[in-house]
């Protein structure tokens, strides 16, 4: 079944209505006739609504909630991915299986190793494009929300914003075993916001690390093998997943 999300103001009653670049991808793309059925997610409400295609206007959709489904596919914690700036394309990638996997949002960080450099005008059209791909991941993930993709931040604007988190972690090849970040994960409870920061290829200097513990941020193993960029954020929220999906 295909999804869409809409602001709480499109949503009266009985009646929803779909507008924007929706419109055109319902009636010229998916090629939808009066009476099929959709879902409709509005962002963060928890509810996902059923309906029904009424009627073809103008530059909107028209549709009807036959019911309402209390949504439970969010994870119990809000997930935080702050993620080193990755060479090329890898960060579409990451964002697309990230949000499919549960990050609540995902905040890019310039750390010293990182070799991408972007200035302003590309740094907003990269946002723009990586909030789209989000946008698609959550539809075709059914997820009950869309995904903040940041603009990117310093690693200290990013320890600063993830200051009051509940549980803050840094995959660090030479932290001590799987069995302190089971320890950490398991311990994980309901309502917490999880902190994880991914370093950029080449890892994290060895002063981030330092400014991390300092800060309270615990350094964490994924295991015996190196993983790229791209892979240690996905390897962390798949943990994250398996103990906190219902």
């Amino acid at each position: 079944m295909y999804q869409f999300f809409v602001e709480p103001e499109q949503i009266s009653g009985k009646r929803v209505v779909i507008t924007g670049k929706d419109v055109n991808h319902i009636r010229n793309v998916l090629r939808m006739k009066v009476g099929e059925e959709l879902s409709v997610k509005c962002s963060g409400d928890g509810r996902e609504y059923r309906c029904g295609i009424k009627e073809f206007q103008e530059g909107q959709i028209e549709l009807e909630v036959w019911f309402i489904k209390e949504d439970a596919v969010e994870l119990p914690c809000r997930v935080y991915l702050f993620q080193g700036l990755p060479k090329a394309d890898k960060m579409e990638l990451l964002i697309q299986k990230c949000v499919e996997l549960g990050a609540y949002e995902i905040i890019p960080m310039r750390t010293k190793r990182s070799v991408v450099k972007l200035d302003e005008k590309k740094a907003k059209q990269k946002v723009t494009r990586w909030q789209g791909i989000s946008e698609a991941a959550a539809k075709q993930s059914r997820r009950g929300v869309i995904p903040q993709i940041h603009e990117a931040v310093s690693f200290e604007q990013a320890l600063a914003y993830a200051k009051d988190m509940d549980v803050r972690m840094i995959p660090y090849e030479l932290a001590e075993g799987m069995q302190a970040t089971r320890e950490l994960i398991g311990g994980i409870k309901r309502g917490q916001s999880v902190a994880v920061f991914i370093g950029p290829e080449g890892g994290f200097d060895e002063s981030e690390i330092e400014a991390a513990r300092r800060l309270g941020i615990v350094p964490v193993s994924l295991g015996k093998r190196i993983l790229r960029t791209e892979t240690a954020g996905m390897a962390v929220l798949a943990f994250l997943l398996y103990q906190l999906d219902e």
